[in-house]
């Protein structure tokens, strides 16, 4: 199994402790967009309580990736909506299940058809 595979399988297997149903097709082909990241155990995660890093998720991947032209305040709160589904008290955000979630709450599954 190729270490792609392998972090594909991770997540999903993260993601059934979250949400049983899911799409694993979608997970797998955000995983595939994240690149090199996930492999570095530093960004493969989202930090909640880092500011600088939910600016870049609302900046880089709601604003650039999914092309949304909410405001920012309507951007933090998803942002925050997600932090609290994944739970407060766990550490390991994976960026992967961090963007499902966000790329399901705007609908734009097909960027990634």
């Amino acid at each position: 199994m190729s270490k792609l595979q392998e972090k594909i399988e991770f997540y999903k297997e993260k993601m059934r402790e979250i949400e049983p149903n899911f799409d694993e097709e979608l997970l797998e082909k955000i995983t595939k967009s994240l690149g090199p990241s996930i492999y570095n155990k530093d960004s493969e995660t989202v930090s909640c309580t880092q500011e600088s890093e939910l600016e870049r998720v609302r900046n880089n991947f709601l604003k650039m990736k999914l092309g949304l032209d909410l405001s920012d305040e309507e951007l933090d709160a998803a942002i925050k909506e997600v932090c609290e589904k994944l739970g407060q008290s766990n550490r390991n955000k994976y960026r992967a299940i961090f963007y499902y979630f966000l790329v399901k709450k705007f609908g734009k599954e097909n960027l990634y058809k």
